[in-house]
């Protein structure tokens, strides 16, 4: 019998928010995105924290380091899309994001484990209780790479695609 979900780890990019400019991968900045459909219903209906679940987010960010945005804003946009979608009721989210350039080998851009590890570590929960929602090819790797179950967005949400 698998042990009950005590971690949910997110992708942010098409699966948490889309951003509203055309050609930006991410948003750069305030008012560049908006929460994806039934994001904040799904998200809402959980009980976070204590008792209930943990929330993590792991994002690669590698605008970056190509000068769009900085780490900080990255940050920034991170944690208020996680109030967005779940107001305060998700007790200190742990969100990391990969920094990187595409180019540069690191571990912790995904289809690499970091992000998924460290959310881990931080919350103290097992790879069995957790699980990871993603959109990409690569969000499915580091989740197997983490030894963590993993859910496509559209079917965690309900988007039918």
């Amino acid at each position: 019998m698998k042990p009950p979900t005590r971690l949910f780890i997110f992708d942010a990019d098409n699966t948490l928010r889309r951003t509203t400019v055309p050609g930006k991968p991410c948003p750069h900045g305030p008012g560049e995105w908006e929460l994806l459909p039934g994001v904040r219903e799904r998200l809402g209906a959980v009980r976070w924290g204590g008792e209930g679940a943990w929330l993590g987010v792991a994002s690669n960010q590698d605008q970056v380091a190509y000068g769009h945005l900085t780490a900080a804003m990255a940050q920034r946009l991170l944690a208020d899309m996680v109030r967005a979608a779940v107001g305060e009721i998700a007790p200190a989210p742990c969100i990391r994001f990969c920094p990187h350039a595409l180019e540069v080998p690191c571990a912790c851009r995904k289809p690499a484990p970091g992000m998924l590890l460290e959310i881990m570590a931080h919350f103290g929960v097992a790879p069995a209780e957790t699980l990871f929602v993603g959109d990409a090819p690569t969000d499915a790797e580091a989740a197997r790479a983490a030894g963590v179950g993993f859910v496509w967005a559209w079917d965690f949400f309900g988007w039918g695609l």
